[in-house]
């Protein structure tokens, strides 16, 4: 397991790409939970736990090894696929192709960005 860790393929894929996905899912989980304080009335504490977990995302960020700008490029195109995402599974929304389209073209860009040899 320590040899995966340490191995070049986690270095530079893996680990950048779990950070996204955990950055992911503090973005749109704490801005779901302010989005339900606001919008459906539920109680300030859900809206608390929400701001809270947003921090978080702001700390996740810092742990990528890119620059700010391709960190936050990649970002970007990583959220509209993790926020539909979110959507279906949480919010009773069906991505439609065009959804699933213009998510993989986003995905296709971020990689591009993020990975690309320098």
């Amino acid at each position: 397991m320590l040899k995966l860790l340490n191995s070049e393929l986690f270095l530079i894929y893996l680990k950048p790409t779990l950070i996204f996905i955990l950055a992911g899912l503090c973005e749109i989980g704490g801005g779901y939970l302010v989005w339900l304080w606001i919008r459906e009335n539920k109680s300030i504490g859900i809206g608390l736990l929400g701001f809270i977990i947003l921090g978080f995302y702001g700390l996740v960020a810092t742990w990528q090894p890119a620059n700010f700008a391709r960190t936050y490029a990649t970002y970007g195109g990583t959220f509209i696929v993790m926020s539909l995402a979110w959507a279906w599974k949480f919010d009773d929304f069906i991505p439609n192709k065009f959804d699933l389209i213009g998510s993989a073209i986003a995905l296709i860009g971020v990689m591009i960005i993020f990975f690309a040899p320098r």
